[in-house]
């Protein structure tokens, strides 16, 4: 791999990062906030927040990064790819998982749903996220699609899943903004309290952590080698995507150039017992 080293640091400060964001979640919600619950209460309303940047967030960005991992590049396609659809599935559940917490706690509150911008472009994301999954399903695990549509289809797949994700990232920044300005009363939001100033800092690691995700599956040299994209999962009676067929055509043109080889050794052996044959009869 082209800068090995710097793909490493990229990918533990992305790792590290994703994951205090992670823990910084949970401090909010259990130090400044109500903590965790399902009884309709605040407490089950922090359970968005921690899904969303648990499983919509860092499980996401795990998930769009594991082909590009150097020492995953000797298993298999198939096996990748079922980790890929794997990360993708848990992080889908997580993000509906928040969402129904956060229509019971309205529900419950009689507070209006689908107001604000950040429900818009959420609940979209988490539509089209969910169609980006099941697509990647019919298109790419299950073996029927035939290879001209998973090649027309693959750009496809990774700019959406690529724009999802910078949206995901877009719209927890302003869930948490909307979050404290509601919840901050005294002192307020734009007074800077302690509680304001720690959930802004989660929310630049938030932007950290998606720009080195973008970073690094946007990097033409990181990709998986193409000779290992081989062992993709076929359609019932297919190649993979040419290269068993041009593995067979190159076994068979070697076989070809033996055989070439071999009958002109024949040839110019029997050529030589003509020549001295003729010779001894001259003598």
């Amino acid at each position: 791999m082209e800068d090995y080293g710097r793909f490493l640091a990229l990918l533990v400060s992305a790792l590290s990062v994703g994951f205090v964001a992670v823990i910084l979640s949970l401090v909010w919600v259990f130090h400044y906030r109500e903590g965790l619950s399902w009884d309709g209460g605040a407490g089950e309303f922090n359970w968005h927040p921690v899904l969303i940047i648990t499983g919509f967030v860092f499980i996401q960005g795990i998930a769009i990064i594991v082909y590009r991992l150097p020492w995953t590049w000797k298993c298999s396609k198939l096996l990748m790819k079922f980790i890929h659809a794997g990360l993708n599935t848990i992080a889908m559940i997580l993000a509906i998982v928040s969402l129904v917490a956060v229509f019971e706690y309205h529900n419950a509150g009689n507070i209006p749903n689908m107001y604000s911008l950040h429900s818009w472009i959420g609940l979209t994301a988490v539509i089209f996220y969910s169609l980006q999954l099941f697509l990647g399903f019919a298109v790419f695990l299950l073996p029927f699609a035939p290879v001209p549509l998973r090649r027309a289809v693959m750009p496809i797949h990774v700019y959406s899943g690529l724009t999802i994700f910078a949206t995901v990232i877009a719209t927890a920044l302003m869930g948490i903004t909307e979050k404290l300005i509601f919840a901050l009363k005294n002192p307020a939001y734009s007074s800077s309290p302690p509680e304001a100033t720690f959930v802004n800092c989660l929310g630049l690691l938030l932007v950290i952590f998606g720009a080195l995700i973008l970073w690094m599956a946007s990097r033409p040299h990181w990709k998986r080698p193409p000779e290992e994209n081989a062992k993709a999962l076929l359609p019932v009676g297919g190649t993979a995507e040419g290269t068993e067929a041009e593995s067979t055509m190159t076994d068979g043109s070697q076989a070809d150039k033996a055989d070439l080889r071999i009958n002109s050794d024949a040839a110019r052996k029997q050529n030589l017992k003509l020549d001295e044959a003729a010779q001894r009869s001259t003598m």
